[in-house]
């Protein structure tokens, strides 16, 4: 047994050789769904070559990094994560808005977000947990 850690969740798969897995758990994991043509999601497919997908088993390490994605494991090879690259990463914060707000500032004087569009504004966040 092995854990999944992607974008999809957390998941325990029954992993061989690496992260060799069922394309039923494949999918759950990526996302993507093993088809004749190679790993597919909506109108998307990356082919595979036959030493990446045989006997109904995905390759997912070699699928992924074909993708442009990193993926880590711990020594023991028990948990894995499949980390997403830095042009998906950028591609989907650039197209990110911050939903609208007021805060004070260090004077009391409050300002909204919304009042500052079309500038750069840098916004730092902190969390104590």
């Amino acid at each position: 047994m092995a854990i999944i850690l992607s974008e999809t969740g957390e998941h325990r798969v029954a992993a061989a050789d690496g992260l060799w897995l069922s394309a039923a758990e494949a999918e759950r994991a990526t996302g993507w769904t093993l088809k004749p043509e190679g790993m597919c999601r909506d109108e998307a497919c990356v082919p595979l070559p036959a030493s990446e997908a045989r006997d109904g088993k995905v390759d997912v390490v070699a699928f992924w990094q074909r993708l442009g994605h990193p993926v880590l494991h711990d020594e023991a090879r028990e948990t894995w994560v499949l980390g997403i690259g830095a042009d998906a990463r950028n591609a989907a914060l650039a197209g990110l808005d911050a939903p609208d707000f007021t805060l004070p500032d260090l004077d009391g004087v409050p300002h909204t977000l919304s009042a500052l569009r079309g500038r750069k504004v840098f916004l730092a966040t902190w969390a104590s947990w």
